[in-house]
């Protein structure tokens, strides 16, 4: 008698390919109709995967939605890391300006998880990815207030892509991007 098979480890090919079809399926599914709109039997047909297995990994579609999206969460994340030096305080790295022009396509799906002021889903792990990360960093260059700065740039950098997200921020993605970069370099600043 032989037990269950052993599941494949985290980086294991075989383990990927389905997430990176469940996610992409996900994707294309929430740039056409909403979130509440798609169903688990439809999209696990589209991503080729099997029901069951869906559930395996997911408690529901949010949570898969939330996971197609991580992708976006480390791209912010380092998109505002991505300069050295002294940065300049007026224009924002060609990153964070690249970062913003690339949510339109998907904007739908990133209001469903975002909601304005930053909360939702999708807002915890970007506040949560994005305050370690600076934290982090204050705390390595010695910074003065290190929690403080880290969690004030973390709420303000969320709370400025959603509520752009929603509409009450009327600027194309390079604007935005140049404002909420000023925004952060002066939190940095003040501290």
């Amino acid at each position: 008698m032989t037990g269950p098979a052993p599941r494949p480890a985290p980086g294991d090919p075989r383990a990927a390919r389905p997430r990176a079809r469940r996610r992409a399926a996900l994707r294309a599914a929430g740039a056409e109709r909403p979130l509440a709109e798609v169903g688990v039997a439809a999209l696990v047909r589209r991503a080729g995967v099997g029901r069951a297995t869906f559930y395996v990994h997911y408690d529901g579609l949010e949570a898969l939605a939330v996971d197609a999206c991580a992708d976006v969460v480390r791209e912010a994340v380092d998109a505002l890391h991505a300069w050295r030096g002294r940065p300049d305080p007026v224009h924002a790295p060609p990153a964070l300006r690249d970062f913003f022009d690339g949510l339109v396509p998907h904007a739908a799906l990133y209001r469903e998880l975002l909601a304005p002021g930053g909360g939702g889903p999708l807002g915890r792990v970007l506040h949560r990815d994005l305050r370690a990360r600076s934290l982090a960093e204050r705390e390595l260059a010695g910074a003065a207030d290190a929690p403080l700065v880290a969690s004030a740039v973390a709420a303000t950098f969320a709370g400025v892509l959603a509520d752009w997200l929603h509409g009450l921020l009327d600027a194309a993605p390079a604007e935005v991007a140049d404002q909420v970069w000023q925004l952060l370099v002066a939190l940095h600043m003040s501290r």
